[in-house]
């Protein structure tokens, strides 16, 4: 099977958008998982005066990980697919969070002047982008000097254990919850991108040499550990009036 990807991939998540929520609320520590992401940010002041970007941000899960985080923080949240930002906008939000109907490309080069951007959290997405150094090279100008990035992403250890683990709940729950609900296209999409992606320690150097700094791995908990990680940057070293802001 061919991964999907661009369009074919915003259509596959607009078509599973209905269901996705009621599925990811049966992967034990889903919710947990991109809270503690989030957290690590460490972002101050409970991110008063901050303006945070929610990169790929789907029915809002990462956004409310990102607002419970920062919860004074200015939140502005994209997302190709726009059957799972509906889901997202129907949601109870504060007025200071946003939601934008664009790819992470899109929003990278033609909304240059949203930024710069105190923090960047990426929640399952640059497995599913088709350039992700590109993505990647837009993060760094999205942020502010010494601005925080955070990607929480499924990126395998490299351990054998860990991909054999991953394929198993893949074929023995998470490909049948989809087929059930209709999305199965979509869902042996997830496990292949999975396996085909970056592992942690490429992920990490994949960072490095896209220009960000301070670069750090952190396994979530629970039975995700070595399957899914937190990756923490920094847009440079910030100076130090930049440090106290952040």
């Amino acid at each position: 099977m061919t991964l999907l990807r661009d369009h074919d991939l915003a259509r596959a998540f607009d078509h599973a958008s209905h269901t996705y929520d009621g599925l990811t609320a049966l992967n034990p520590g889903y919710r947990t998982g991109l809270l503690r992401s989030a957290r690590r940010l460490a972002l101050p002041a409970d991110g008063a005066g901050l303006h945070l970007l929610d990169l790929g941000c789907g029915t809002g899960a990462s956004t409310r990980a990102l607002l419970r985080a920062a919860p004074r923080a200015r939140i502005t949240a994209v997302d190709a697919s726009a059957g799972m930002l509906r889901r997202a906008l129907v949601k109870p939000w504060p007025a200071r969070v946003r939601f934008l109907h664009l790819t992470a490309e899109e929003f990278a080069t033609t909304r240059e002047d949203e930024g710069p951007f105190d923090a960047v959290f990426a929640a399952y997405l640059f497995r599913n982008v088709t350039d992700p150094d590109a993505v990647l090279r837009a993060v760094r100008q999205l942020l502010r000097p010494g601005g925080r990035f955070a990607a929480h992403e499924y990126s395998l250890s490299g351990s054998p254990g860990h991909r054999a683990l991953w394929s198993a709940v893949c074929r023995g729950v998470v490909i049948p919850a989809g087929t059930l609900t209709g999305d199965r296209t979509l869902y042996r999409h997830l496990r292949r991108s999975v396996v085909a992606f970056d592992t942690a320690p490429e992920f990490a150097a994949r960072l490095t040499r896209a220009g960000l700094t301070s670069v750090r791995v952190a396994p979530v908990a629970g039975w995700q550990t070595g399957i899914v990680h937190t990756f923490l940057a920094r847009n440079g070293n910030p100076t130090t009036t930049e440090e106290r802001v952040l």
